[in-house]
């Protein structure tokens, strides 16, 4: 294990590790920090989502998961503050594609070149914090974003492949646009089934096998998703960014940003941010 700490608190910044069947990640509790799993042999099941070996898994904050199977491979955890995913959108774009993307798997099957490729990237990594040296928190972050761009390369080029066939690919596309629209005011499924003239069983039922969601939980996701952006970038008050993602009642959002992420909205931004030791 390898680990890079913040010089102002002590806690973790950045960790690579290795993991084998012996090591538990059935377990894993949602944490402040985004991980990364390389699964380089066996095979297992992440939530519904089955892999081989060769596979890319990428977890956002306090995402709890679980791994089912025997695996080897290797985790990667770091903290928003080391490498925010937001601030580095342009640069990076790995926000959408690897992380926060409500409508594709957590996962992509790699081929074994790319796999090599950002094993390679790890290797660097793991040399450069294996001894002490100038400017390492830079040169880690940079390696980072090397392997970042590269996976969110990869999984693009595989959501460019897809080919829609039929009607069903149509009115998916118009609800993943009309929730963009949307979900910032409109939080029931019944309106956007109402939306697309289709009834909420059938719409729920197509969701449910393209994106393997509900269709209230896509909505649920989208509105995390921005309100997770808005208390890490922003300063907002809970109550106003409760207000414009369509809560009139603060409590109501806390109450429902507990349940889909398992912390508090105050908890949640406190914990994200490095604080100075007193």
């Amino acid at each position: 294990m390898y680990t890079l700490v913040s010089s102002q608190t002590g806690h973790m910044a950045f960790r690579v590790s290795r993991f084998d069947e012996v090591t538990s990640l059935q377990e894993q509790k949602g944490y402040n920090y985004y991980n990364i799993l390389l699964v380089t042999k066996g095979s297992g099941q992440l939530f519904e989502y089955t892999f081989q070996e060769n596979a890319l898994l990428a977890l956002g904050l306090y995402q709890p998961f679980q791994v089912k199977g025997a695996v080897e491979g290797i985790l990667i955890n770091f903290h928003p503050d080391f490498f925010c995913i937001y601030k580095h959108e342009e640069e990076v774009a790995c926000n959408g594609v690897l992380f926060n993307n409500i409508y594709a798997p957590p996962l992509m099957q790699l081929t074994a070149s790319e796999m090599s490729a950002l094993l390679n990237i790890v290797k660097q990594i793991e040399a450069e914090l294996s001894r002490p040296a100038l400017a390492q928190y830079e040169v880690v972050m940079a390696f980072l974003k090397i392997f970042l761009i590269n996976a969110s390369r990869m999984k693009v080029e595989r959501q460019e492949g897809l080919v829609p066939v039929g009607n069903e690919p149509f009115i998916l596309q118009s609800l993943k646009d009309a929730i963009e629209r949307d979900y910032r005011k409109e939080h029931s499924p019944g309106y956007y089934a109402g939306l697309l003239n289709i009834t909420p069983k059938a719409l729920n039922k197509l969701s449910k096998t393209h994106f393997n969601r509900t269709l209230g939980g896509l909505i649920a996701e989208r509105i995390m998703t921005e309100a997770k952006r808005e208390l890490y970038m922003t300063v907002k008050p809970v109550k106003r960014i409760a207000f414009e993602l369509g809560f009139s009642d603060e409590f109501y959002f806390s109450r429902f940003f507990k349940n889909n992420a398992e912390v508090s909205p105050v908890v949640y931004r406190e914990t994200l941010v490095y604080r100075s030791v007193e």
